[in-house]
């Protein structure tokens, strides 16, 4: 008798039922991390905690969108991650309005807070990346949720700096700053995105 491992077909499902699994994880660690930074992002004042927070929100819903798609075909995978690059589009031209608003009627926020929930976010962000390192390359699905997940990082680092430079400076310009550079990773990340889903859609109608 075959061992089961040595099939492809067993191997597929085993494959998809760690990708579930792992999603399942990051899409929880990512809804409680919205609501945090969304709070303490009002509570503050802070521009960048804002963007932050919207990001996880959104990657809540990509990873959602990304669980459907994980036990499904090469397609709906494509037109998930097609979903996702609009989603994630569509936060970054949020994030920038906030900005607008912001520099039309300036407040100085409270650095401590921006500093400490962007460092528990950047812890958080930190867990979620490791979990989904080792499925950056199964498929577009996945290396569409690994790019969220390493921007994370990128935008954690970048709301940190935030932190010190509004504390250093006494100026809201570091954060609003921060919430551009995020709301710009955004739509570089979504492109990305849009382009690769858009190829899967091509080569799935051949």
């Amino acid at each position: 008798m075959s061992n089961c491992c040595s099939d492809k077909a067993c191997e597929l499902e085993a494959l998809k039922h760690r990708q579930a699994s792992t999603l399942k994880i990051v899409l929880g660690i990512n809804a409680v991390m919205f609501t945090v930074e969304f709070v303490a992002g009002v509570l503050s004042g802070s521009v960048s905690l804002l963007a932050d927070s919207l990001d996880m929100l959104g990657d809540a819903l990509v990873y959602g969108f990304s669980l459907f798609a994980v036990t499904r075909g090469q397609r709906a995978k494509a037109f998930s991650a097609l979903l996702k690059g609009n989603i994630m589009a569509a936060f970054g031209l949020l994030v920038l309005g906030q900005v607008v608003y912001k520099i039309s009627v300036p407040h100085v926020p409270a650095f401590d807070v921006i500093g400490v929930v962007g460092f528990v976010a950047l812890a958080a962000n930190g867990i979620c990346l490791s979990l989904l390192w080792h499925h950056r390359a199964d498929d577009i699905n996945m290396n569409s949720v690994w790019l969220c997940s390493r921007n994370d990082i990128i935008a954690n680092s970048l709301v940190i700096c935030a932190a010190a430079a509004v504390w250093a400076t006494g100026s809201p310009w570091p954060d609003l700053i921060v919430g551009a550079g995020i709301a710009a990773l955004f739509l570089k990340s979504a492109g990305t995105v849009l382009v690769g889903s858009a190829r899967e859609l091509r080569q799935a109608h051949t």
